[in-house]
């Protein structure tokens, strides 16, 4: 969430901003700007009652020891009048902060200015492009194929057990799965992540704080009973961490990672694009998650960035990176890379991670803010990444690593999986 102040002092600028992302911003700014004079307006004359209302306290505290009675009494009825009024302001300041409150959820944080204008995917800024492209045997065939001509994930049975997008890993299959979560753990904390095992269930509060509530119910299934929400990824259990929290300073950045099923409606997706593992409704991840000073999370995000890269690498995954433009960012991000691998059988990119940064626009829903010193606290700068997302990683190895004679497993894994081929 935008902060007010902000709004209020650069009002020109946000709806520029916004714009980059195909936001009109001018109604909605202009209505948030006039509702918060209103606010203030109502504030300072609520401050002169309460203060008025003190005054008179205090004075008829001191006629009634003196005896004055009267002129006490007539100094109460005012000051009951005082408060009446008092009451009033307050219920109307009340209203006019929730009404400002919907207003400023609705609004997209603004895009950093290296962010590209566009309104889909083709103008998206391929900013880096790694290894080749691999050339695959005649008969070759994409991974839907290759798992059911080696038995290792079973998409009927998953149809069978749940619906379409909850796909069965089996034997090496669901080997390959956990030495992909462990070799992401791994290197994430050696890295210096600390692994968090958070709960997969949020309330409101959880998916308010990271921005998925209240614009994206939709995507999010919902246990209703209990109130409850299956989290779309570990971002949103490990962020809300530290809400309602004020870190030091000299402890910045926080650094945490974690796996998680992850679990989206992915409502309206159909076609070929969601064909075998490239659109699930049940997914694993490895997330990777820090709290950084303001001055210094740009840096962060190209770190995180070479860290995604690098697990790449070593799966030896031909990948290219894209900064998206403002038409393709989503509603918390300031700036996201995507990270996209080669799916040698279907030809085309596979986005295997977002890593984002949300300079503060988490940290004011969350109150995550840190101390400098004695100076006063701030809203601190919070980053996400995926390192990596297990279904179309797994796609690409077993395409692009398919042998007449099997599907051989990336150097880094065979410690992890104990198979080389399957």
């Amino acid at each position: 969430m935008l902060q007010l102040n902000y709004i209020r002092e650069n009002k020109q600028d946000v709806i520029n901003r916004l714009a980059v992302k195909n936001f009109d911003g001018n109604k909605i700014i202009e209505e948030v700007i006039q509702l918060d004079s209103a606010r203030r307006k109502t504030q300072n004359e609520l401050d002169i009652l309460l203060n008025e209302s003190n005054v008179l306290a205090k004075q008829v505290g001191e006629l009634f020891k003196k005896g004055n009675a009267a002129e006490a009494n007539d100094l109460k009825n005012k000051s009951i009048a005082l408060k009446e009024n008092a009451k009033k302001l307050e219920d109307a300041l009340r209203i006019d902060e929730e009404e400002l409150q919907k207003l400023l959820v609705q609004i997209p944080n603004v895009p950093n200015s290296k962010v590209p204008k566009g309104k889909d995917p083709s103008a998206n800024e391929i900013v880096h492009s790694e290894g080749e492209v691999p050339k695959l045997y005649d008969g070759a065939k994409p991974h839907w194929d290759l798992a059911a001509q080696y038995d290792i994930i079973d998409f009927e049975l998953g149809v069978k057990l749940t619906g379409a997008g909850f796909p069965v890993y089996k034997g090496k299959g669901a080997k390959l799965q956990r030495a992909l979560i462990n070799f992401f753990l791994d290197k994430a904390t050696a890295a210096g992540y600390t692994e968090i095992q958070p709960p997969i269930l949020i309330n409101k509060d959880s998916g308010f704080g990271t921005g998925q509530l209240p614009d994206k119910e939709g995507q999010m299934y919902h246990v209703s009973i209990d109130d409850f929400y299956l989290i779309p990824t570990a971002e949103v259990p490990i962020t809300n961490i530290y809400r309602d929290v004020v870190l030091r300073a000299e402890d910045l950045p926080v650094k945490n990672c974690g796996y998680t099923p992850c679990f989206r409606r992915e409502a309206g997706s159909y076609g070929k694009d969601v064909r075998g593992l490239n659109r699930l409704h049940q997914f694993d991840k490895v997330e990777i998650v820090q709290v950084q000073h303001p001055d210094k999370s740009y840096q962060t995000l190209e770190e995180m960035r070479e860290f995604v890269s690098g697990l790449l690498r070593s799966l030896e995954l031909p990948f290219r990176i894209a900064k998206l433009c403002g038409g393709d960012m989503s509603f918390a991000s300031a700036l996201t890379y995507d990270l996209e691998v080669f799916s040698a059988a279907q030809k085309k990119w596979l986005e295997v991670s977002s890593v984002s940064n949300f300079e503060t626009f988490q940290a004011n829903r969350l109150k995550l803010r840190y101390k400098e010193g004695s100076n006063k606290p701030q809203l601190a700068h919070t980053l996400n990444g995926s390192a990596l997302a297990l279904p179309r990683i797994v796609a690409s190895l077993l395409e692009n690593n398919q042998t007449k004679e099997g599907i051989k497993i990336p150097k880094c894994l065979i410690s992890y999986t104990g198979f080389d081929l399957i």
